[in-house]
């Protein structure tokens, strides 16, 4: 099943009309569909697709060489090619007068089989360019490979890109469009438990309710999801054991480094330095508060809501699942649910805004976090959500995700977090779960800048 990915379609097509050389580098996390998006993109048209493997040399180049000639020259499928390079030119050439596809998925294991293959790439490349039809896409799951060999200044393959798309996960509103037959809040869950990655939200169903699909995906041996963590991070990774307990520290609310490095154990370098690699993996990110460019206040944050989710809660489940006990694994990590989905619903709040920016019923330059002191009550503050509209005008956003009615109280707590900031016009957003008291809607019919949104009213909007 393919679904969204219409941005990304739009740019490979109006590449492939051109019916010139092009090279397209299509490269992100794994599970995040780039083979999805490649397939779909090439249905229609002639392709030579070649999925790299983890092997020697010898075996690419064969597998490579019986798949190129599958394609454009059928009577000589028992030809044996003794190198890269008779296979790329035979391409070429045949590119002169044809227009082809080529795609090197899992490039960097081509790559890595024989370190010569981007230099050879290269100089056919610079040979063909001006005469070939050839539509090159090199697609790639260790970014930062791709980053180092491709778009590299020092890398042979540098400045030969005409393209670049960098697969991100869907955000909630993109996601909600696959499940039509779940509750609205079964699916804010889903997309915090899994998150916006294809191969790990299509684990869920829509014909099962929440628990359901928890257990079903994360609670059994057998299931997927039990298992991705582990086994991607020993993809990618050399001590597992380290990053494993890097993850988990994070997950568990340990955002500074040095809390991080107290809590695994570890020097703040080390824990440094594979933090740097989490980020290259696009599983990590670093933040700083809104609004500054460089900041000591520094915290990390897992990206990836299945791995999350995973660490926060599976993790420490093991033994019940291990032995069977679905049911009373669920039931340790039910009450805990609504406040794991605080965070969770601060991320649909910001997608929420971008979307409504993208409709223009609402203007900004950017939004984001803020955290600091404020120093009229010497204490450590934090705005869920703020942005600068201009020079003068800022917007700020308190999310709750909890089944009381937000109250007043919470406006007026926003107000004065905002005093710390000197901007002339001040617009206020409180996005509620549930909804809102009385006395705050009061409030909002009175001030035209405090605007009241409801998790329905977003989804629905």
């Amino acid at each position: 099943m393919f679904f969204g990915r219409e941005k990304e379609l739009k740019e490979l097509n109006a590449l492939y009309l051109t019916r010139k050389f092009q090279m397209p580098v299509i490269y992100g996390r794994r599970r995040i569909g780039k083979t999805a998006l490649i397939t779909e993109f090439v249905k229609d048209k002639k392709v030579i697709f070649y999925s790299a493997v983890e092997k020697s040399k010898k075996l690419n180049i064969e597998n490579f060489g019986k798949t190129v000639l599958s394609v454009i020259d059928k009577h000589n499928e028992d030809l044996q090619f003794s190198n890269f390079m008779q296979i790329l030119e035979r391409v070429f050439a045949y590119s002169i007068k044809n227009q082809i596809i080529l795609v090197i998925d899992e490039f960097p294991y081509l790559a890595k089989s024989d370190k010569s293959f981007s230099s050879i790439l290269q100089s056919l490349i610079d040979k063909y360019e001006k005469k070939s039809k050839l539509y090159l896409i090199l697609c790639g799951s260790s970014m930062s490979f791709m980053e180092r060999t491709v778009f590299g200044y020092k890398a042979p393959l540098y400045g030969r890109r005409t393209a670049q798309i960098k697969l991100k996960e869907f955000d909630f509103f993109e996601m909600k469009k696959i499940f039509t037959k779940m509750s609205i809040e079964d699916l804010a869950k889903t997309y915090g438990t899994v998150g916006g990655t294809p191969k790990y939200f299509l684990q869920f169903s829509d014909k099962l309710n929440y628990e359901q699909n928890v257990k079903e995906s994360f609670l059994k041996t057998s299931a997927f999801l039990y298992e991705e963590t582990k086994n991607l991070l020993k993809q990618e990774v050399r001590d597992e054991a380290l990053y494993n307990a890097i993850i988990y520290a994070i997950a568990k609310g340990s955002t500074k480094i040095s809390e991080i490095a107290t809590k695994v154990g570890s020097s703040i370098p080390l824990c440094n330095a594979s933090i740097k690699n989490l980020i290259s993996l696009d599983l990590v990110e670093r933040q700083i508060p809104f609004g500054e460019r460089k900041s000591k206040k520094s915290i990390y944050r897992l990206t990836n809501n299945m791995f999350r989710f995973y660490y926060a809660f599976v993790l420490e489940n093991v033994s019940n699942i291990e032995r069977g006990f679905s049911d009373d694994a669920y039931d340790s990590i039910k009450p805990y649910i609504d406040n794991y989905m605080g965070k969770v619903f601060e991320e649909i709040c910001i997608s929420f805004l971008w979307k409504m920016k993208s409709a223009k019923k609402i203007s900004f330059i950017d939004i984001g976090r803020w955290w600091g002191t404020n120093s009229k009550i010497r204490k450590e503050v934090e705005i869920d959500i703020m942005g600068t509209i201009n020079k003068e005008s800022a917007l700020f956003c308190e999310c709750k995700w909890h089944n009381e009615l937000v109250s007043l109280s919470v406006y007026q707590s926003l107000v004065d977090k905002a005093s710390m900031f000197n901007y002339k016009n001040k617009e206020y957003y409180i996005f509620a779960k549930k909804g809102f008291t009385e006395k705050l809607k009061n409030e909002e019919r009175r001030d035209k800048n405090l605007h009241l949104i409801t998790y329905k009213e977003m989804f629905l909007n």
